[in-house]
């Protein structure tokens, strides 16, 4: 066992912010207190920021999907120029060993900025395989290991297990059904509801977010 600091492994955490806001993002700020809790039990962490939020990806076109498809030794120049961002961003994945996505809820789902961030990480013999031998589960996940973090904020509420607006919430779901092509199986939660509100639900929603952030922060980073 490591008895000397310089012997110790060294987290990486890659951070995902997904708000168009800059200031007065509540998932900005989970995700400031996250980062700050962990830091305060791990002084020394690798921090990755990818702020897709203020620096969108561009979606994904038709020749991505040529070039994606095609194997990297018959790629043309031009295919390799295509992926070059995806390239990074897969690397940047590939490095983290917490995920943190930091992001809030756009009309029920994911912002388009963290869908397109998602479209160019989530690539065939990269993230996932294929093979038809597979029988209906052709896909198979590339990566493993990682624990994924998801803070959020929205503006209504009730989008949990048997809440009334259960069916409403896709941003949650989505992100569980892509977590195992970013290599994670060990997920988190915390957000923050009633935003638009205002009131008294929305302090107390708040305040539960943050404390619930930072224990899970001191807990993730003892480990």
């Amino acid at each position: 066992m490591p008895t000397h600091p310089s012997e110790w492994l060294m987290t990486t955490l890659l951070r995902i912010d997904a708000s168009a806001r800059v200031t007065r993002s509540l998932s900005r700020m989970l995700g400031d207190l996250f980062i700050a809790e962990w830091q305060a039990n791990e002084s020394t962490i690798e921090l990755i920021h990818r702020d897709v939020g203020i620096e969108p990806p561009p979606a994904i076109s038709e020749d991505w999907i040529a070039a994606a498809f095609t194997p990297a030794a018959e790629r043309s120049e031009q295919q390799h120029d295509a992926l070059t961002l995806s390239d990074t961003l897969i690397e940047e994945l590939e490095q983290a060993d917490v995920l943190v996505i930091a992001t809030p809820m756009y009309n029920y789902g994911m912002p388009a900025a963290l869908k397109a961030w998602v479209d160019q990480v989530v690539r065939i013999n990269r993230t996932f395989s294929f093979d038809l031998a597979r029988g209906d589960r052709p896909l198979e996940p590339i990566l493993g290991g990682k624990t994924l973090v998801v803070l959020t904020a929205s503006g209504e509420f009730g989008f949990g297990p048997g809440e009334f607006n259960e069916q409403a919430g896709h941003l949650l779901p989505h992100l569980r059904s892509i977590s195992g092509y970013l290599g994670a199986r060990d997920i988190h939660h915390v957000g923050i509801e009633y935003q638009e509100f205002g009131d008294t639900r929305f302090a107390a929603s708040r305040d539960t977010a943050q404390a619930q952030v930072a224990d899970l922060a001191r807990t993730l980073a003892r480990r």
